[in-house]
């Protein structure tokens, strides 16, 4: 479950990353606009957007492992294609399609880990799947960077997206069926069988199992996350996860455009320096994820960020390499901060809520990924460097406050499969 799971957040980040990589050579060979140059860097995030919130309703009504198989067929196929997509227009749906299927994935993978994995391990498991997410996108990156990409090797570095998406296709035949959510269907039989099978239960845990699981629960409804009780971790969730996300994507797919605004003379090096913060920043942040509470470490790391981009702001003026202490700073954090949105999520909602919760949160945070891809170009070219991490630091800012005033601590929070483990 774990790997197929980290194969998903693989598959998603070298999608997203690879796009960026190959959009100078695109705009060149497809004669892009502006705006279609923001259109297809925002467009795997648009079909996040709507895979995420259809999705998520889904995977409540018609159960977890269905969609968590099925969407790979669709991201397989719409990854390969991707080579023979020479208009802008076939090549923006095709990132649509991919989009739609990863956000099944935004919806139903940090749901389905979540629901196996014991409490004990939960933090850093979940936290790990931003860790893969950097890995593919780091990835993608660096072969951006360095393999001599023109027209047609642009279509081969988008096609080979398909390679991880059909082995995570491959490795996620025969995943069971989330046995909380059985439960609370009413099918206690078949989930007292999953147990028995895959966690080594007991034969009066399972009976006890069984016994709790027999109530069946009606299907969530979006309005039911805004219900007395729930709202505000609703609220807060969609807020948290949509400022933190919005700078975050603007800035690493238009990284290469930041840093000629930035007059560096060595932009591949940076580049490359940047990337490796990025992951390094994500494999150390998993520690504090797992020892410290989830609220502290939210506004802690949201109150860095702030700062980072600020001072990228007022030192607008200032030489590259004095941009880049900040700059590097704000990418080590951001990366350690990121594996919160994957471990937070699923502890904000009960198990019946918990797939459209998911994939309401990754729906909304998407909306704002794509508003800050389509709007950072724009705004770099008009209003230059600093203006644009002043707004974006804003941005963090409403992070920070809203964290301190609504954050809620969820660290100890059981999932039904704790109390089987």
């Amino acid at each position: 479950m774990t790997a197929t799971t980290f194969g998903a957040n693989f598959s998603d980040g070298y999608a997203l990353g690879i796009i960026g990589a190959v959009l100078p050579v695109l705009s060149t060979t497809m004669r892009l606009s502006g705006v279609w140059q923001g259109l297809l860097g925002a467009s795997a995030l648009i079909g996040l957007f709507f895979g995420s919130i259809v999705l998520g309703r889904v995977a409540d009504a018609i159960g977890r492992q269905k969609l968590y198989l099925y969407n790979f067929v669709l991201i397989a196929v719409a990854s390969a294609a991707q080579f023979w997509a020479h208009t802008p227009l076939v090549l923006f749906l095709l990132r649509l399609a991919i989009g739609f299927g990863l956000g099944a994935d935004y919806a139903v993978g940090p749901t389905l880990l979540s629901e196996f994995a014991p409490r004990r391990l939960r933090g850093v498991l979940l936290g790990s799947l931003t860790v893969l997410w950097t890995v593919g996108y780091v990835l993608a990156n660096i072969l951006g960077t360095y393999i001599p990409i023109t027209g047609n090797a642009a279509h081969w570095l988008l096609a080979s997206g398909a390679l991880p998406a059909v082995l995570v296709l491959l490795l996620r035949i025969g995943i069971p069926e989330s046995p909380s959510w059985l439960a609370t269907r009413g099918r206690a039989a078949e989930a007292v069988q999953i147990r028995r099978k895959y966690l080594g239960q007991s034969e009066v845990g399972a009976e006890a199992a069984q016994e709790a699981g027999g109530e069946q629960l009606p299907a969530a409804r979006y309005r039911e996350l805004f219900a007395r009780g729930q709202a505000a971790k609703t609220w807060f969730g969609v807020i948290f996860f949509s400022a933190q996300v919005l700078p975050y994507f603007a800035i690493y797919t238009f990284m290469s455009l930041i840093l000629s605004t930035m007059d560096i003379s060595d932009a591949d090096t940076q580049n490359l320096a940047l990337n490796l913060a990025l992951l390094l920043g994500g494999i150390i942040g998993l520690w504090p994820v797992q020892r410290m509470g989830r609220r502290p470490f939210t506004i802690g790391t949201f109150a860095i960020l702030t700062v980072c981009l600020a001072a990228m702001a007022v030192l607008s003026d200032a030489s590259g390499w004095v941009l880049m202490v900040p700059f590097l700073v704000y990418t080590f954090v951001m990366a350690g901060a990121s594996n919160i949105t994957q471990v937070y999520p699923p502890e904000l909602f009960p198990t019946a809520l918990r797939g459209s919760g998911v994939g309401f949160l990754n729906g909304t945070s998407r909306v704002a990924s794509a508003v800050g891809t389509f709007v950072l170009p724009v705004s770099l070219s008009h209003l230059g460097v600093g203006w644009s991490m002043g707004w974006m630091a804003l941005v963090l800012l409403l992070g920070t406050v809203v964290s301190l005033a609504w954050a809620p601590e969820t660290r100890d929070t059981l999932t039904a499969e704790d109390w089987h483990h």
